[in-house]
């Protein structure tokens, strides 16, 4: 009981102040957002790091901050900022240019750890930030607002639509996928209906219009849904190789950080794609 009102109160505040720093807050191509897309994957990749320190793959915290904010802060500085220089490429290339030559000083006995620090180093930098970096460029997007607060309803939405209909009538779906086998499939289908829901919502409400294929609101609603639910299931699949229940403890009724956005990164370069191709 104490987790539900926790998740209810996360959804209840939460998601508004998100909204509002979405909607009210466009400050140069919405920094406000895209400090926090930062903040998040910094936090995220240093709770992935324990993630793998479980499994002998240890990087350093301060390296694992690095590497992790280098996808997004580096194309901040495009949408934020108007600069033209390629930061991105050329951020992730001396991000693993660091970890290839950084262990050839290191003393002899430390050589056995260093394809398992590359190896973590690689995965920070990767995972959660070259992920999350797709809602930066969601800021870069004629009417960012909308299409951003679209997105994260999609995404919010079928999280909640997902528990609440497994809870309800998902009792006897349960342990088909072995990573979280309290999920059932009367909860991913609600989950992904509620995404759909938003995505013909956004037709009739939002302004999406799409000259491509009627029908565009259902499967960007339904592919971004499939996304997200494949997000939260990839984290559960590391957590369990890993032998820990949550990323961390930040987040009241839902753990880490990671536990939080593990949707959000995997769906976020799905709807970005569909969203450049159906509606501009």
């Amino acid at each position: 009981m104490k987790k539900l009102i926790q998740r209810l109160l996360i959804f209840i505040i939460g998601l508004p102040l998100v909204a509002a720093v979405v909607l009210f807050l466009p400050y140069r191509g919405h920094l406000a957002v895209n400090i926090l897309v930062i903040l998040f994957s910094a936090l995220g990749a240093l709770e992935f790091t324990v993630i793998l320190g479980k499994k002998g793959a240890v990087i350093h915290p301060a390296e694992a901050l690095i590497l992790g904010i280098l996808g997004p802060a580096s194309l901040t500085a495009a949408a934020s900022f108007g600069l033209k220089f390629p930061f991105l490429p050329i951020a992730c290339t001396l991000g693993a240019l660091w970890l290839l030559v950084s262990g050839i000083f290191r003393p002899a006995e430390a050589l056995g750890a260093y394809t398992t620090r590359i190896a973590a180093g690689c995965s920070v930098l990767i995972y959660p930030g070259l992920f999350m970096l797709w809602v930066v460029r969601m800021t870069m997007l004629p009417r960012a607002g909308v299409v951003i607060l679209v997105f994260l309803l999609m995404v919010f939405i079928n999280d909640s639509a997902a528990w609440a209909v497994g809870t309800l009538f998902g009792k006897g779906s349960r342990g088909i996928v072995k990573v979280s086998p309290n999920k059932s499939v009367a909860g991913f289908a609600g989950g992904i209906g509620a995404s759909i829901l938003i995505g013909l919502g956004a037709e009739v409400f939002a302004g999406f219009t799409s000259t491509r294929l009627p029908a565009a609101g259902l499967l960007t609603g339904l592919c971004t849904g499939m996304a997200a639910i494949l997000g939260d299931l990839a984290e559960s699949a590391l957590k369990r190789c890993s032998g820990i229940k949550d990323s961390g403890v930040l987040i009241p009724g839902r753990g880490g950080v990671l536990d939080t956005i593990d949707s959000i990164a995997l769906a976020a370069p799905v709807f970005y794609l569909l969203y450049r191709f159906f509606y501009t």
